[in-house]
């Protein structure tokens, strides 16, 4: 069926390498510049909760457990909408879902200045906060449409810019809020929000006169039945908890644990605390990077080790009080979750690459396996996206908990030291460890392979 309007196209052949060069390269950048912008918009208002409580003083009346729980809540909603914004690319064209995702960051966003002020009750702004989970599920369609522009051999760059771009998002609502505290003080939160409306009409404006939908993307939903049944989508969605899932559940907390651990003001805890997203965003094209060079696997592992021993700095800042080591230590967790981000990432196509490469081996008929593997890598990233996410929500029902019970992070960096300890002793045991099995088996490739 043909699609009505000059935004859809009929025919794209990215892999044709005269149809990219003269048509498609133009297009797909185009395409992705504005992808980028509104991902941006999206993360800034998915993580505008950490940056709201710190505006929250006494005349709230609300304790730091309350606190946590309010940013844990977009934290779980966006983590769940990353499926549906999944498929919505194949469903209503990418050009489209964007101005639509985009748009509907307007509700929380002006919700939440409407009911910024002290008496509005707990229950009120969990709802709003809930809302504002919208925003992480921008990053599952983003990349689920740049995908489909991009051929394979530039796809890593072009996937890499765009999660990138939008995981700086986190930062610059962070700096956004670090400037209003500065400037205008602690009682003024509603200026945030109107900074980022009128960016957020601008991203959904930009969408609709310079994007495109592709009428030749079909939503594979068999793809996500026949990967859910793979063992490796599960250990893989394991170890995005631990990256992914760190790196924004940190990007929520750092600002609160600063400031009930530590005593630090507002402007105190703002000054440092978009340093940790901005380095951890920075960080993840160069997770990729190693990955391409040294083996996901390697990258995935020796991150898990390094994010171990920060926490175990983080525990000995902790209990000797000491703010400048607690501070450089929680820093360098970002960066490593940032890499780790990368290398994951790098290896899902890698392990459905292999797997291809022994069927080949086996007799399978080489395109039609390659496209399996394409198939199933693109349903494992949208899927350990959306459960990766969700790891955001245990580090701060973790800190919740942690400071509810002793007014002190320890017992939940303790929690996260045990967790990071099992993802690389996984990583190990999965990906690095050596088979036993013939080369020509499965396991012999797609696991002893330098390309994992």
């Amino acid at each position: 069926m043909a699609h009505q309007g000059k935004h859809w196209i009929e025919h794209w052949e990215p892999e044709n390498e005269q149809f990219w060069e003269s048509t498609g390269k133009q297009i797909a950048r185009r395409n992705l510049w504005f992808s980028v912008l509104a991902e941006h918009v999206g993360f800034s208002v998915w993580t505008l909760w950490s940056v709201i409580v710190l505006f929250m003083g006494k005349d709230y009346g609300f304790s730091a457990a309350d606190k946590f729980l309010l940013v844990s809540t977009p934290t779980l909603i966006g983590g769940l909408m990353r499926l549906p914004y999944t498929f919505a690319v194949a469903k209503f064209g990418g050009r489209n879902w964007t101005v639509v995702s985009a748009a509907l960051l307007l509700i929380p966003t002006i919700l939440a200045a409407t009911v910024l002020h002290p008496g509005t009750s707990l229950g009120t702004f969990l709802l709003v906060a809930a809302l504002g989970g919208v925003g992480g599920g921008n990053f599952a369609s983003s990349m689920t449409n740049i995908n489909t522009f991009y051929p394979e051999k530039h796809k890593g760059w072009a996937l890499g810019l765009n999660a990138g771009g939008g995981n700086l998002g986190v930062a610059a609502i962070q700096l956004v809020g670090l400037l209003v505290i500065g400037t205008a003080g602690a009682t003024a939160p509603r200026i945030v929000l109107y900074v980022y409306i009128p960016l957020i009409v601008v991203a959904a404006v930009c969408a609709y006169f310079y994007m495109d939908n592709l009428a030749t993307v079909k939503g594979d939903t068999k793809a996500m039945r026949e990967v859910v049944k793979d063992p490796h989508t599960w250990v893989m969605s394991f170890l995005y908890v631990g990256t992914f899932g760190s790196f924004i559940g940190y990007s929520f907390a750092f600002g609160l644990v600063l400031q009930n651990q530590f005593g630090r003001t507002p402007l105190q805890a703002a000054a440092v605390t978009f340093l940790g997203p901005l380095l951890g965003s920075l960080s993840r094209p160069t997770g990729g990077w190693l990955a391409d060079r040294i083996g996901g696997g390697k990258i995935t592992f020796f991150t898990f080790i390094g994010m171990a021993l920060a926490t175990v700095v983080l525990i000995l800042a902790s209990t000797s009080k000491s703010l400048a080591l607690f501070t450089i230590a929680f820093i360098v967790l970002f960066v490593l979750t940032g890499i780790g981000n990368g290398s994951t990432y790098k290896m899902i196509p890698a392990i459905f690459r292999a797997k291809a490469k022994v069927a080949i081996a086996n007799g399978g008929e080489e395109a039609a396996e390659l496209l399996k593997a394409r198939r199933l890598s693109g349903a494992l990233i949208g899927l350990a996206g959306a459960i990766g996410a969700e790891g955001g929500l245990f580090i701060n029902l973790a800190f919740r908990q942690s400071f509810a019970d002793t007014k002190s992070g320890v017992p939940a960096f303790i929690g996260f030291l045990v967790f990071y300890g099992l993802c690389f002793a996984v990583t190990w045991a999965v990906y690095l460890r050596k088979p036993a099995e013939q080369p020509t088996s499965e396991r012999g490739l797609a696991l002893a392979g330098a390309e994992v």
